[in-house]
């Protein structure tokens, strides 16, 4: 940077570049203190999004993990269901079965014929 000059009653008058310099410094270190500090806000606000991004990853997953615990229980419900059904029908097979049985031993056309006795 030049000096400015400045003309007072026909003599030229040097003014100090260390002034402006000065100014320039703080200029430029102001300039670069919003600098880092909009750096540093930038690396606040991309961890800020990596936190949110694991956050919902992670909702996400809880809910996935919630879901799946659901589904885990209405199955186990029924299966337990299933398992009593087959126990009540095995149950009832055995009475129809031995009710069979006894109808078939109390009729005549069921009755075993012994061939050996009745052509003696």
């Amino acid at each position: 940077m030049e000096g400015s000059l400045q003309k007072e009653d026909g003599n030229f008058i040097n003014i100090s570049l260390a002034d402006d310099l000065d100014n320039l410094s703080e200029a430029e270190d102001s300039r670069l203190d919003r600098s880092d500090s909009t750096m540093m806000s930038a690396d606040m606000d991309a961890v800020e999004a990596e936190n949110q991004v694991e956050l919902e990853e992670k909702t996400r997953l809880i809910n996935q993990v919630l879901e799946l615990q659901h589904t885990l229980e209405d199955l186990s419900a029924r299966v337990d269901a299933v398992k009593e059904e087959n126990l009540k029908l095995k149950s009832e097979n055995q009475v129809l079965g031995q009710y069979i049985e006894n109808l078939m031993s109390a009729s005549s056309v069921f009755q075993t014929t012994d061939t050996k006795s009745k052509r003696k």
